[in-house]
């Protein structure tokens, strides 16, 4: 078993021996405040094994975000569906018409008919930071400080922009990443650290490791660097009441080992960001990826 498998079970473990408090969902989570997920990204790509990863919903999302994207037809239309409920959700707030179901609120989606902006979430804040009437583009502005001071200490791009909280479908949970240069014989080698809040054990964090392994690769890809650590800091670790099953069905899987899987990108990380965003989520590609299969639970979006 790869040594991320070794560490997200640890944390799966130690939640299911920790009492169950209130949450905002009301379904009761089991938490414990402070984990942490480390790993060298030149072992291979951190996709998880004791259980399959949603790969493209990975890929679709973060694409989203460095759109720039708030509005889930993108989504929609490639097929992830993770913020459906929060979209329908907040559709449900905004309306005194007759409420729809799920069902046809997504398809009014996938049709043009409607559109549902999740406020300034983390595209928003990534690319067009609030300012006055106008916006600051974080990513662009660490991809400079990257390429002219690459020692610098302050390449951070921030989701946790206080005035704008209360007009987003969902607070990040993520808030907040870092990247670190050094250099060794010659070369260059990024490193990744981010920060959350919030962190979904079952469901959420095998997405949010794949997810900053991605951003790490295609940042590495743009400003011509190795990529090196990629570094997880976690607030309020908990596991939902209806999880605790399917986590117990994944620990089963712990005796296993599988390879890393190793990343392809077909476009540049240059291209991603700052050329063009008409590439598809099927350009990445996760070569000799295997895996124990899905473990199925319910998302919990409340």
């Amino acid at each position: 078993m790869s040594f991320v498998d070794t560490q997200y079970a640890s944390l799966v473990s130690y939640a299911l021996s920790q009492g169950v408090r209130a949450d905002r969902t009301g379904v009761g989570t089991r938490s414990f405040l402070y984990g942490a997920i480390r790993h060298d990204m030149r072992d291979g790509f951190p996709a998880l094994t004791i259980k399959r990863l949603a790969w493209h919903q990975v890929v679709t999302e973060l694409l989203w975000f460095l759109r720039g994207d708030t509005d889930i037809k993108y989504l929609v239309e490639n097929g992830c569906n993770i913020w459906n409920g929060d979209a329908y959700n907040a559709y449900l707030n905004s309306t005194d018409e007759p409420h729809m179901t799920m069902s046809d609120f997504i398809k009014q989606i996938n049709s043009g008919e409607l559109h549902q902006d999740l406020g300034p979430i983390y595209g928003h804040q990534w690319r067009k930071w609030t300012v006055g009437h106008g916006g600051i583009d974080q990513i662009a502005q660490v991809y400079d400080s990257l390429r002219n001071n690459p020692f610098s200490r302050r390449h951070i791009v921030s989701a946790w922009n206080v005035g704008d909280l209360s007009s987003m479908a969902l607070p990040p949970c993520h808030y907040s990443f870092q990247f670190y240069v050094t250099e060794m014989l010659g070369e260059k080698y990024l490193s990744l650290m981010w920060n959350q809040r919030s962190v979904d054990l079952f469901l959420g964090l095998p997405f949010n490791i794949a997810s900053y392994g991605l951003l790490l690769h295609i940042m590495a890809d743009a400003v011509g660097m190795i990529p090196h650590m990629l570094i997880g800091s976690l607030g309020d670790c908990h596991l939902y009441a209806n999880h605790t099953d399917a986590a117990k069905e994944l620990l089963k899987n712990k005796t296993s080992r599988y390879d890393y899987p190793k990343l392809s990108m077909s476009p540049s990380g240059y291209d991603v960001l700052f050329k063009t965003m008409k590439i598809s989520p099927y350009d990445f590609k996760l070569n000799g990826y295997e895996c124990y299969p899905t473990i199925k639970a319910k998302l919990n979006n409340g």
